[in-house]
This record gives C-alpha cells, sequence and structure tokens, in this order.
C-alpha cells in the first residue's frame, strides 16, 4: 500500500446498515420460505449451498418431508471479504441424476443472495433447479426464484451463528 492510500474495506464495513437476525427470526422466515415453495414442489432433494444454507435447508427439508439433502461446497468469503470462489465440493452423482443432469426438481437453498456470484456459479451446475434464499440483495435477486426478504445492497446481515448475547451496559452511567 503506497502512502496516502486508505486500507481496503471489508465488506461488511462497506455495508453499512447492520441487519441482525435471531434464531427465532431465522427461523420464522425458514418457515415462510417453506409455505411459498410448498406450493412449487415436491422436489426430489435440497441442494444446501455451504455453509450459510445448511441451517434454512435442514429447516426446508423437514417441513417440506424431503429426505435427501446434498451439499454444494463453495467458499467466497473469509470472514467478510469478499474474494474469488472456490468449489471445495461438487453435487454428488446421486443427486444429480435425481435432478435428470440438469436440476429439474432438486431445490438449491442458500441463505442469502448477495452479489449473485456464487448464485451463478451454482445455477451453472444445475439450470433447471428451483432456486431458493431467505434473504436477497438487489444485485442477485434475479438468481432467486424464492425468497422472503429483500434487503437493501449496502445491508450487512448478522445471522444467528454469526453473533453471540453479551452485556452492554446503559447509556447513562449509573443507570444500571
Amino acid at each position: 500500500m503506497m502512502a496516502g492510500d486508505a486500507p481496503e474495506l471489508s465488506a461488511q464495513e462497506r455495508a453499512g446498515r447492520p441487519f441482525p437476525v435471531s434464531w427465532d427470526q431465522f427461523h420464522r422466515d425458514c418457515r415462510a420460505l417453506t409455505w411459498r415453495l410448498n406450493e412449487v414442489g415436491p422436489f426430489h432433494a435440497v441442494i444446501a449451498i455451504t455453509r450459510g444454507g445448511l441451517v434454512p435447508a435442514a429447516i426446508v427439508a423437514r417441513e417440506l418431508g424431503v429426505r435427501v439433502i446434498d451439499t454444494v461446497c463453495i467458499a467466497s468469503y473469509d470472514h467478510d471479504k469478499q474474494g474469488e470462489l472456490q468449489v471445495l465440493k461438487g453435487i454428488s452423482e446421486q443427486a444429480m441424476k435425481l435432478g435428470g443432469g440438469t436440476g429439474k426438481g432438486l431445490l438449491i437453498v442458500d441463505d442469502l443472495v448477495d452479489t449473485g456470484k456464487t448464485g451463478k456459479l451454482v445455477r451453472e451446475m444445475l439450470p433447471d433447479a428451483h432456486f431458493a434464499t431467505v434473504y436477497a440483495k438487489p444485485k442477485g435477486r434475479p438468481l432467486v426464484d424464492t425468497f422472503i426478504t429483500e434487503v437493501s445492497q449496502d445491508t450487512w446481515i448478522f445471522f444467528p451463528w454469526d453473533t453471540a448475547l453479551s452485556y452492554h451496559p446503559p447509556l447513562r452511567d449509573g443507570a444500571a
């Protein structure tokens, strides 16, 4: 970095608008997603985009009665910096067969579609699959077939598995 250059901001720092989501809220949003998906199915299998898609995929699969769950493992974030996509594990041969090689009858689930880079890569793998996310940002929204809540592009979602409860002192000294 040269003198006078500002350090690169993380995705979280660029986002600016915090949107904390509790376990209860996330579960309610996943169930709401399932209500919408129930009208679209049935599905042969659920494909979770890891890691964020694991929790919503488990909830959706349970509610829809889908027993076959697979993962596609893609690394795109290093804590809070988005980088190059890496496919760490592809979709299993068995799941691909259930979807006829194109994803027909398969449900892809993720927690969030942000820029759409990950979604585009998975869409290329399974072009005929139904793609659902709990949350969607404007840049990635066109890639998703079903979602529950749209948030602005400058929003940073704090998922319950990324946060912990902690004590915060009162604003006014001595108010406790």
